[in-house]
């Protein structure tokens, strides 16, 4: 019969030799015991039978040349017991070749191997063959013997077959425990292990890289994109401009090991030219089910193509909105001119000043569009001159009062107080406009805008702060970007989501900064900083 197999570890499996190893080492220990047993006994004289002494020895030889070569994995459990057995005849023997030497002791061994080898019949066979076989070699000696040595020697071979049975029951339990929990173990790795080949193989077909960063820094799962989008030294690494060289140990991928995080960083690889690329970077910190920082993960995705859709657009209608302004310059001076006619009736320059204020309109968005798709120094000309800062703002709020009062709102300009610096007035009327202008279009009507001007020794500051509805948190961080368009208190979006980005432009453009603050459903409240001392012209 075939033996059992054992699945190994590595994989595949492997012949179970367990049982042929345990048959030939026990049988072993045993015969070198009785060799050196019988040895003292010939070397001491105590010898009395010669042949059984000699027959003994032989049948522990053939034993364990038994023990040695037969394939035990193959035969069934049952036939190793033949081995122990006949050690119990062979030590019989030698009992009785020398009946004084104590040899009988020798039965423990074959005893407690067969008490390990069939369970409760291999007990029953190991403690009773071993008693039985002590009492016939105490029968055939002549000599006077104590009664107690009759009892003590079975007493002793059965509580050692006893111990051997226990042990040997207990080491089975722990070994089918052992047996259970490596198969789960097994199973387990192997599910571990497809898992992540599952992981790996969706990872490399994604065509963005990803990074696992440790807590300590060290990367342990990197896709082969991450390994594509990378391949260029720290050196050849610029900022967003695609002109500013990144400074060493600054890339996205060095900030993310060090802790960082950030989302949608926009860095260029490789000096300006045609061939260079345009990198997305995000990376985020993890947190493992104690509440310890796990490390990171930084996701990078390869965004020339858009950046090259976005230039060509903002080209597109920069074109576009350059050569509508020259025709449209030419219709609002023909209009003028209509205006200045007395020619005109009362209804047609109805028509004509709206007809001029629409066009006037236009204009200031094909300028503002313009702005805002220009690239690099000098898309806004700013010539700053000695200006009272009160004067431009008041003019703006006289401006839009009217359109205020339509929907029952009040601008408070109490607080304008006079304020000289040096600023283009032009420019800041149009960042004045656009503040007012949206307190007054994204307000809920039936409230009040407060405008406020003052100055200390260094900068001239605009307040600008209503009672409306206020600025929802998640438009709050992107309220400066280009293009956002954040809803009104309608539910409607207005406007074309330059006019705050072009704000912003304008006033650090003059050297100052524009900051927000709101709250929903408790107004917002805008503040422009301007130096009083310019400190450049363009922007």
């Amino acid at each position: 019969m075939m033996g059992a197999v054992t699945t190994a570890r590595a994989g595949g499996a492997r012949p179970d030799r367990t049982r042929e190893r345990a048959t030939a080492v026990n049988q072993l220990l045993l015969a070198a015991a009785i060799l050196v047993a019988g040895s003292i006994v010939v070397v001491l004289g105590e010898v009395q039978q010669g042949e059984l002494l000699f027959g003994g020895l032989l049948l522990v030889f053939a034993l364990t040349t038994t023990a040695l070569v037969a394939p035990w994995n193959r035969l069934h459990a049952t036939w190793v017991v033949l081995i122990p057995v006949g050690d119990l005849v062979a030590i019989f023997l030698l009992q009785l070749s020398s009946p004084e030497s104590g040899i009988w002791l020798l039965w423990m061994v074959p005893a407690t191997w067969l008490a390990t080898l069939q369970g409760p019949w291999g007990l029953a066979l190991g403690a009773g063959g071993s008693t039985v076989l002590f009492w016939l070699a105490h029968l055939a000696d002549d000599h006077v013997q104590d009664p107690l040595d009759h009892a003590l020697g079975p007493v002793a071979l059965t509580a050692a077959s006893v111990v051997a049975f226990i042990g040997a029951r207990r080491s089975s339990a722990q070994r089918a425990l052992l047996d259970e929990q490596a198969d789960y173990l097994d199973h387990a790795v192997e599910r571990a292990r497809r898992q992540e080949d599952a992981v790996s193989e969706l990872l490399d077909a994604v065509d963005f890289g990803v990074v696992r960063i440790g807590a300590e820094g060290s990367i342990s799962i990197e896709n082969d994109a991450h390994a594509r989008l990378t391949t260029v030294d720290d050196e050849e690494l610029f900022e967003a401009d695609g002109v500013t060289p990144i400074e060493p140990g600054m890339s996205p991928a060095a900030r993310a090991r060090r802790g960082e995080t950030f989302e949608n960083l926009l860095h260029w690889q490789g000096p300006p030219g045609d061939n260079r690329r345009a990198l997305q970077s995000t990376a985020r910190r993890l947190i493992d089910i104690n509440g310890a920082d796990a490390g990171a993960i930084l996701v990078t995705r390869d965004v020339t193509a858009e950046q090259q859709a976005v230039h060509i657009r903002d080209e597109l209608v920069a074109s576009v909105s350059h050569e509508l302004r020259t025709p449209l310059t030419s219709v609002l001076g023909h209009l003028d001119l209509a205006l200045d006619s007395g020619d005109v009736g009362p209804g047609a320059r109805r028509s004509l000043e709206i007809a001029e204020r629409n066009a006037s309109r236009l204009l200031v968005i094909i300028g503002d569009i313009l702005a805002a798709t220009a690239d690099g120094p000098g898309r806004f000309d700013v010539r700053p001159v000695q200006e009272d800062l009160a004067r431009v703002v008041q003019a703006s709020v006289e401006a839009l009062e009217p359109r205020a009062a339509e929907r029952n709102i009040r601008i408070d300009s109490s607080g304008i107080e006079p304020a000289e610096a040096e600023f283009d007035p032009v420019r800041i009327r149009q960042v004045v406009d656009n503040l007012v202008g949206n307190a007054v279009n994204y307000h809920a009507g039936d409230g009040l805008i407060e405008v406020g001007v003052t100055a200390d020794d260094k900068h001239a500051w605009l307040v600008v702060r209503d009672d409306g509805p206020g600025i929802a948190e998640d438009a709050l961080p992107h309220l400066f970007e280009r293009r956002f368009r954040a809803q009104s208190s309608s539910g409607r979006v207005s406007g074309n989501g330059l006019g705050l980005s072009i704000s912003r432009d304008l006033v650090r453009a003059h050297g100052g900064e524009i900051t927000v603050q709101s709250e929903p459903g408790s107004g917002a409240t805008f503040v422009v900083r301007l130096p009083r001392r310019a400190s450049g012209a363009t922007a």
